[in-house]
């Protein structure tokens, strides 16, 4: 099984960045090249078991919300659709970690797949990139005027409070 990750650091609190991408609906919000999404059979974009329907760059892709952790600020997902060409049995996780020196947050992106043996280094290096591609799209939202910022903070700041 091959796996992807990447990691960063985030000057905005850990409350603030998950308020954001906590939606799994709330991609196309963050995510350049996303288009429109939505969430299937009526559910919430918090709901696990949701399904996104999602363009991305032109291409429909449908993913289904395996878990979301409000205490661990992380979502998990698969696709229900056909997974990103030479990859199957992809699974990925997105994590956000308050970084208590600065009040910063320290956010992960990773996925475990199976593909070829000789297309698995091209895809980790794939999954890798682009993992760090939407984590910029992430950084330069947040950096916005009006976006979320540190007043959405006292919602999340301590692990013992969950919504």
């Amino acid at each position: 099984m091959a796996r992807s990750y990447y990691s960063t650091i985030f000057e905005q609190p850990a409350g603030a960045v998950w308020t954001v991408i906590r939606d799994f609906n709330n991609y196309p919000v963050w995510v350049d090249g996303a288009g429109e999404s939505a969430i299937e059979a009526g559910k919430s974009g918090d709901s696990v078991g949701a399904v996104r329907n999602v363009l991305y760059n032109g291409v429909g892709r449908r993913q289904t919300l395996l878990a979301l952790s409000d205490t661990e600020r992380s979502q998990t997902y698969r696709f229900v659709s056909e997974p990103p060409l030479h990859t199957r049995n992809f699974q990925a996780t997105l994590r956000v970690t308050p970084v208590v020196d600065g009040g910063r947050a320290f956010v992960e992106w990773w996925a475990t797949f199976d593909c070829d043996l000789d297309r698995c280094n091209e895809r980790e290096t794939f999954f890798r990139d682009a993992f760090a591609g939407w984590l910029g799209s992430l950084r330069r939202f947040l950096q916005r005027p009006g976006s979320c910022g540190a007043a959405t903070e006292s919602l999340w700041s301590s692990p013992a409070k969950t919504v």
